[in-house]
């Protein structure tokens, strides 16, 4: 069992509830140690006195507040003597809904956990009032010398809090954004086209088919300079789309994300654009030809055709493999 990273008690009213807090998430990035080039020679960070050049040990360093003509010394130890609640107390002051918390304001995700078994109906019956309501508790602690402020929720049978952002760290996009437009103008006709290209790319959420390829591509690099092979550089970005274009851009969007059957029984929608599509699949690859030979474009193009889920976070490799797989598939079906 993980270890908890902060212990103490939440409460509501009369109600106290002992809990332990848990880290919800982990990174799975990749971590490179820092070398000096052309060596194996590790480079390491070491405290120093920046007058004297000794290296500092962690018990003789202290905190200090650069108040101008000088420095304001605070130990560690004074400042859990003024954190409020002694840095134990998870407080609710109220409950919100969940919709008047904006995305913007939430930050990290923790899991909370009954601090002993003889304590698990009160939890159950906190979980349960909250998921009934939709409900999250606001409330403020101290943690590693820091106050924040939390939302604790009801999520998939247990609690979990949230960290959050204060309200003047929240920045104004007017402000932070130079190049942000006023009201632009929109037609109708680009507005109709724009929403049914959201519409037709609308998916399920499953959190699941979506994977971190850059890692993988790293983990890919990693290996392939241990053996002396190479890798693939990815494609550049796609370019710009100006303003004369748009429209174009997004009939093309509808068309390619839209399934070979919804496109046999569209209407056709005069001469130019007939002579467009018939362009288009006269210069797409013929069934029989390889993937390899395929840009990433094309590739993700079949793939939406083929209905491969998570298509749109795979590398070129992947959706290489994703429709051999499913057209392997097709072949044992058929047979």
């Amino acid at each position: 069992m993980a270890r908890p990273v902060w212990s103490g008690a939440l409460t509501f009213g009369l109600v106290t509830l002992p809990v332990q807090m848990f880290t919800a998430t982990e990174s799975h990035t990749v971590h490179f140690h820092q070398l000096q080039r052309g060596t194996s020679d590790r480079v390491r960070n070491k405290r120093v006195n920046e007058r004297t050049g000794d290296e500092v040990p962690l018990d003789e360093i202290v905190k200090g507040f650069d108040a101008g003509d000088e420095y304001v010394v605070v130990e560690p130890g004074e400042l859990e003597d003024i954190a409020p609640g002694r840095s134990k107390a998870l407080e609710i002051t109220g409950f919100v809904d969940l919709e008047q918390v904006e995305p913007i304001f939430f930050d990290k995700t923790y899991y909370l956990g009954p601090k002993g078994k003889e304590y698990a109906k009160v939890y159950a019956l906190m979980e349960k009032a909250m998921a009934h309501t939709g409900k999250a508790g606001i409330a403020t602690f101290v943690m590693r010398n820091h106050q924040y402020l939390v939302a604790v929720k009801a999520e998939a049978g247990l609690l979990t809090l949230h960290t959050l952002h204060w309200a003047d760290e929240i920045r104004d996009p007017r402000k932070e954004i130079g190049d942000l437009p006023a009201e632009a103008a929109v037609t109708d006709r680009e507005l109709k086209m724009a929403e049914q290209l959201v519409e037709t790319l609308s998916i399920d959420w499953k959190p699941e088919e979506f994977h971190d390829t850059f890692q993988e591509q790293v983990a890919k690099l990693i290996e392939a300079k241990r053996t002396g092979e190479t890798v693939e550089k990815a494609e550049p970005p796609a370019a710009s789309t100006n303003v004369v274009d748009l429209m174009e851009a997004l009939r093309a969007s509808v068309d390619r994300a839209k399934s070979p059957k919804d496109r046999r029984g569209q209407k056709a929608g005069g001469a130019a654009k007939t002579a467009a599509r018939s362009t288009a699949r006269s210069k797409r690859p013929s069934k029989a030809s390889s993937f390899d030979s395929l840009t990433k474009a094309e590739l993700y193009e079949r793939a939406t055709e083929a209905g491969i889920p998570g298509r749109s976070s795979m590398s070129r490799e992947d959706l290489i493999e994703a429709l051999r797989g499913a057209r392997g598939r097709r072949r044992a079906d058929a047979s």
